[in-house]
């Protein structure tokens, strides 16, 4: 064979190799337990979307599991495209390991946080032992499923919702740490995740109340069947921002940077804040949350920010080693 049919033969099948590559782009979104169900819809939206816009197919893998042991995972070599926490400082966690860029949170609108979410209470149907508000669970006789927040962005939202509630109401730091202490003393068991207290609160019958983020009303009924729990607001909560990031370790060595790019600004769009809404899960579009008021309860909200510096802060005073928790649930 001549040196020139060898280099068209050649040239040819490297053309080919990556005409495959390309029909084949594939793309692992690591998450949070409680977003399977939405990104389950969420990746048919973008994969349809992405084969009309650019004549390509994707492949989208899901990986879920309580956020913070989903951030160690990536950290330790799991090879996420992309990951889509509930917690900013899981995300913060892998760009101070340079898994994820340094100015994450300026890559995409809204601090990369293309949705929010709340901390609620799901009580059995009938709401038996009458909770209305934070005071409730301290009561004698009241058990509190909720996740561990050492291990679950579920469980440190629930954690500063419960402080930041004392605070809102006019009570000190003292008397917010005061009320966290015997609110712990009513917990049972600390779930891993959120699916996992869900499962703890429903399969196992444990507990009276289960604190968890407000999409997951949605997944109970469709799970388990309407009626099994009732929701119930309390007076005030936090605002939970739901950020993601491109793993720049990942796609730098698999050559998927755009394909993790477009993926993650897709969640902005219409469809995509739409499907959000859906599942229970605040849509940052103002006329998509409009639409959707009566899954969207008014509910008076306060920022990380305002008690607490913000996520980064909170998690040295209260959830790294010897924090307020460990002072806390060690003395349970």
């Amino acid at each position: 064979m001549t040196s020139l049919k060898l280099k068209t033969l050649l040239a040819t099948l490297a053309l080919a190799a990556s005409g495959a590559s390309m029909a084949q782009q594939s793309l692992l979104n690591v998450s949070y337990d409680v977003a399977r169900e939405f990104y389950k819809d969420y990746n048919a939206a973008f994969a349809a979307h992405y084969k009309k816009t650019t004549g390509q197919d994707v492949k989208i893998d899901q990986s879920h599991a309580g956020s913070s042991a989903q951030a160690r995972a990536v950290n330790d070599g799991l090879a996420a495209d992309v990951v889509t926490m509930n917690t900013t400082t899981d995300v913060q966690f892998l760009a101070d390991s340079g898994v994820v860029a340094k100015d994450w949170a300026k890559k995409f609108p809204h601090d990369a946080s293309p949705t929010t979410s709340t901390m609620l209470f799901l009580v059995r149907n009938g709401n038996p032992k009458g909770i209305k508000d934070w005071d409730d669970l301290i009561k004698p006789g009241v058990q509190v499923i909720v996740v561990n927040p050492k291990t679950g962005g579920n469980g440190r939202y629930a954690y500063l919702a419960a402080w930041g509630a004392v605070r809102e109401k006019g009570g000190t730091e003292a008397q917010a740490a005061e009320f966290v202490a015997k609110l712990y003393k009513n917990v049972p068991v600390l779930a891993k995740g959120g699916r996992d207290a869900t499962a703890t609160f429903l399969q196992r019958n444990i507990g009276d109340v289960l604190i968890t983020f407000e999409s997951e009303v949605v997944s109970i009924d469709r799970e388990f069947g309407v009626g099994k729990v009732d929701s119930v607001y309390p007076s005030v909560s936090v605002v939970a921002e739901n950020p993601v990031a491109v793993v720049e370790r990942t796609v730098a060595k698999k050559g998927t940077a755009q394909l993790a790019k477009a993926y993650l600004d897709y969640l902005y769009s219409d469809e995509a804040q739409e499907i959000a809404a859906k599942h229970a899960i605040r849509p940052r579009s103002e006329a998509v949350l409009k639409k959707h008021a009566a899954t969207f309860k008014p509910l008076k909200q306060f920022t990380v920010a305002k008690y607490f510096g913000s996520l980064t802060e909170a998690q040295k005073v209260h959830f790294n080693d010897g924090g307020q928790f460990d002072k806390i649930y060690s003395t349970k």
